[in-house]
């Protein structure tokens, strides 16, 4: 079902962008994906931008702090994975190899959240519920679809996200290349992929389902967005990658069958 109200723990549930210009982010998605706004003020003084589709919550937006623009951070969307005990999930981190960016913090009634990093250098949120599972809806035109990790060497790292989140690793081939499909309960959650180009950073990229991939870059490219890689086939769907005028970058799919 595309809606959703609760998330199996270790499951992507949320994602979230740090940009430079809410408002001209608000803009792009709005064009691009048909979301609607909501700003919540924070205890920061800054507002966290909560998008909607179909009156369902599909993403987060914020400005990024000044830290980050004084160290160089480009904008970003970030990964959240569901974990049920937050303080045991981040105590998990060190003896995995990885590092803890943002120790466990309480993000009003929402939820508790940390930012880890894994030993490859990509970053990528935990978050326990309170009053907000994650996203309300998934699967459809302008929700998220997929997670995926872009890393040199994805066998190198599965180790410690099997530590971490409980996933278990599978090898497919795709396109005569290898891919890995991440599992809880035996269902794919998430995916890893050899960085395909030099001078690209470990990261984790999102990836949006659309109606149509290729209306969708047309748009993205007149609302001054970037094509990154035009749109293609592949076997489980038309897919592109962009990045919106800020910088940011994510994917667009069409799937070839629609998910479960």
């Amino acid at each position: 079902m595309p809606t959703r109200t609760e998330y199996k723990a270790g499951t992507p549930s949320w994602v979230d962008l740090m940009t430079t210009d809410v408002a001209a982010a608000e803009d792009f998605y709005g064009r691009l994906f048909g979301w609607e706004y909501v700003a919540n003020p924070t205890e920061h003084g800054t507002d966290y931008v909560m998008a909607f589709r179909n009156q369902q919550s599909v993403a987060g937006m914020a400005e990024q702090g000044p830290e980050q623009a004084r160290a160089g951070v480009p904008p970003m969307w970030n990964t959240y994975v569901s974990v049920d005990d937050l303080e045991a999930t981040v105590a998990k981190v060190a003896g995995a190899g990885g590092s803890v960016m943002m120790p466990p913090m309480k993000v009003e009634d929402a939820g508790m959240m940390a930012v880890i990093v894994d030993p490859a250098g990509a970053v990528v949120c935990c978050w326990e519920k309170l009053g907000h599972a994650g996203a309300g809806l998934v699967n459809e035109h302008g929700s998220l679809i997929w997670n995926e990790l872009i890393t040199p060497d994805p066998s190198a790292i599965s180790g410690f996200y099997s530590e971490v989140f409980g996933w278990r690793p599978e090898i497919m081939s795709m396109d005569g290349s290898d891919y890995t499909v991440m599992n809880v309960d035996g269902a794919g959650v998430a995916g890893a992929m050899a960085t395909p180009a030099e001078g690209i950073r470990p990261h984790w990229g999102v990836y949006f389902a659309v109606d149509d991939c290729d209306a969708c870059v047309a748009t993205a490219r007149e609302a001054g967005g970037t094509v990154l890689m035009p749109p293609m086939d592949t076997p489980v769907g038309r897919m592109a990658a962009l990045a919106d005028p800020q910088g940011a970058t994510f994917s667009v799919m069409t799937p070839a069958q629609p998910p479960a």
